[in-house]
């Protein structure tokens, strides 16, 4: 027999599981597909706005933060499979500036390269790389700004140009559509997205891509930043020695390009799948290179050995099935050793 203060409980979780059930059904009907599971948590959420009296700006929030994402997802859905690199720097460098000019160098080679360009779609730097990669290259995520910013006339009116409010919905796009970071001098905006983009490396909330900070021929940008970052953020303990290893500084664009290009040799992409991470090749390693990889780096794995696999692991989701893994339990704190890593399957033979 149920006690009076079950009754209410029960039929509480009776109505709960009848209104989810509502909503799969209309889920089903009006947006069936894959991934039904997941829209339907997403509506489950949506309702309990209304029950928890959300105001009304938070829901507009929500609201906007929803349609830019879902926009900015399906701008970029077609070019997925071509290698992205996302270019911060000053809207304020003239094009005669030789950052500019530097930026423009190695937004050209890496379009050569086979990759396309993101920028802030402003002037300045943002200008420049589209300025090397040619519209037909170029993504513009841009930020509506009451002053300064605006979309510069290489990208405008293009379709891959997609506007956003607010600058976290934002950022999501130039980091989750990105396979590398590239900076240029410039103000706090710089700064902001080169810190937020070592910081989601460094935590394991990115995959690890390389972020190089390029500079004039001879200019003092980075070699300053780099200074203040070993003397006040090194020197410390407020980082570690090897997170230095996730950044690359240079003043050419060609060795730039070549940073970026020489990760992605052997490497393909990462992933977690229960406690192990899994690093995807695009070609096996030799069984001596294996011996040899567990003596160096045993330190990141918590447990076991860094294995070879022929090709996905039980839950993998089958992503990518002619490729070769590496499989391990990943310590999830040491990104730069883990960088090293990869430099190392890269440079084997």
């Amino acid at each position: 027999m149920s006690t009076p203060d079950q009754t209410p409980r029960t039929g509480t979780i009776d109505r709960q599981e009848a209104r989810t059930s509502a909503i799969r059904q209309f889920v089903s009907e009006f947006a069936a597909g894959s991934h039904e599971d997941l829209i339907s948590e997403m509506m489950v959420t949506l309702c309990r706005l209304a029950r928890d009296e959300c105001g009304r700006g938070e829901i507009k929030i929500l609201n906007t933060t929803l349609k830019e994402l879902r926009y900015g997802f399906k701008v970029f859905a077609p070019y997925s499979d071509v290698p992205k690199v996302s270019i911060f720097g000053s809207a304020r460098t003239p094009p005669e500036h030789p950052q500019y000019i530097q930026a423009v160098k190695f937004a050209e080679l890496i379009r050569l390269a086979g990759w396309m360009v993101i920028t802030g779609a402003g002037d300045g730097i943002m200008r420049a790389g589209h300025d090397g990669a040619t519209r037909e290259s170029s993504f513009g995520v841009a930020i509506r700004l009451p002053f300064e910013q605006s979309t510069n006339n290489i990208i405008a009116d293009d379709e891959k140009l997609v506007n956003f409010k607010y600058f976290f919905t934002r950022k999501v796009m130039f980091v989750k559509e990105a396979k590398a970071i590239v900076l240029f001098p410039g103000g706090f905006g710089t700064q902001d997205e080169g810190f937020e983009a070592l910081t989601l490396i460094q935590t394991g909330k990115a995959s690890p891509m390389p972020v190089v900070l390029i500079d004039e021929p001879n200019g003092t940008y980075w070699q300053h930043w780099r200074t203040y970052v070993q003397s006040e953020l090194l020197r410390t303990g407020m980082i570690s020695e090897e997170d230095m290893n996730l950044l690359f500084l240079t003043d050419n664009a060609e060795d730039g390009v070549k940073h970026v290009v020489r990760f992605y040799r052997r490497f393909h992409s990462s992933r977690s799948v229960r406690k192990n991470l899994v690093i995807r090749m695009k070609s096996a390693l030799s069984d001596a290179t294996i011996a040899r990889l567990n003596d160096e780096f045993a330190d990141l794995a918590v447990t076991g050995k860094i294995e070879q696999h022929p090709g996905p692991l039980e839950d993998e989701g089958g992503e990518y099935p002619d490729m070769p893994r590496l499989a391990f339990h990943y310590n999830n704190r040491s990104a730069g050793r883990l960088r090293v890593l990869i430099n190392a399957l890269n440079e084997a033979d």
